[in-house]
């Protein structure tokens, strides 16, 4: 056994089965996304969505540029909102593995600023990152993540220095394969568990599930504890091309969004496997 790669960070366990589950789902909202690079290697990206019921529209500029050479990275950002961001990363530059990160916010409208500083560092089986806000608490956050042959572990924790107590902190632990990934996570101060699980059968074919236990949700009693609700979620992704690509997905009340919601059902003769006797159904209900 053997360190063989670097783990991703905290944030990212279990990555794969959340992008499947949660990206690529515009629900209630038109969203549109525009990406171009100048000459000189700056990115823009100018992304607008507005929600069908209210009608309000968002959008966003962001600039980003990086000097590879040098390790730097610059990203700006401005809001509908008249928010402004910058954020300026420096990478491998004062050691190898270790990164530097400064982001700060301003909204002119309120006199509200924010300002973070942060570093990272990684190497084979280790990663760990440690952020302070200056102006909320201020507040360290920090975790770190351990792997060795695709198993990983980690934990987080955000500590009110202002304050002097604890304000969260949470684990993970998974495996990841060529093909498969598996995590399992305890979330906000361990009251939230989940399991998730994510499978690309081939070149086409994605396919995750996910289950979620919140034990706030849960009855005062003990012996009614066992009955409080896990959402379950499964999910697939195929592929029709090399720029196209369907996805759907379901929870365990059989809804694929608010006000939709989705019924299979089965008939089979069991007497008669081997023949066409049998029928499958499938009903959708729609509510406004």
């Amino acid at each position: 056994m053997a360190f063989t790669t670097i783990p991703v960070p905290f944030a990212d366990v279990g990555k794969s089965a959340n992008d499947l589950l949660g990206k690529d789902f515009p629900v209630g909202q038109t969203k549109l996304e525009l990406k171009t690079v100048a000459p000189n290697g700056v990115t823009f990206n100018v992304l607008g969505n507005q929600d069908n019921k209210s009608g309000a529209i968002n959008g966003e500029l962001k600039t980003k540029y990086v000097d590879f050479k040098n390790g730097l990275t610059v990203t700006e950002a401005w809001t509908t909102g008249n928010l402004l961001t910058t954020q300026i990363e420096l990478e491998n530059k004062v050691a190898k593995g270790l990164k530097l990160d400064i982001t700060g916010g301003f909204l002119p409208s309120e006199g509200k600023k924010n300002a973070k500083v942060g570093v990272q560092y990684k190497k084979l089986g280790f990663n760990t990152r440690a952020y302070l806000d200056l102006f909320k608490g201020p507040t360290f956050t920090g975790d770190v993540v351990v792997g060795r042959d695709g198993f990983i572990v980690g934990g987080d924790v955000a500590y009110d220095v202002g304050g002097s107590y604890i304000t969260r902190f949470a684990a993970a632990a998974g495996y990841t394969a060529p093909e498969y990934s598996v995590a399992l996570h305890a979330h906000n101060s361990f009251k939230v568990f989940s399991a998730s699980y994510y499978h690309r059968i081939n070149a086409d074919l994605e396919v995750g599930g996910k289950g979620v236990w919140d034990s706030k949700a849960a009855p005062a009693s003990a012996e009614k504890a066992s009955k409080a609700p896990v959402a379950l979620e499964v999910g697939a992704k195929l592929y029709l091309d090399r720029d196209a690509f369907v996805k759907a997905k379901v929870n365990n009340a059989g809804a694929l969004r608010k006000g939709v919601k989705v019924s299979v059902g089965g008939l089979f003769d069991t007497t008669k496997l081997n023949q066409a006797a049998h029928k499958v159904g499938v009903s959708f209900v729609f509510e406004a």
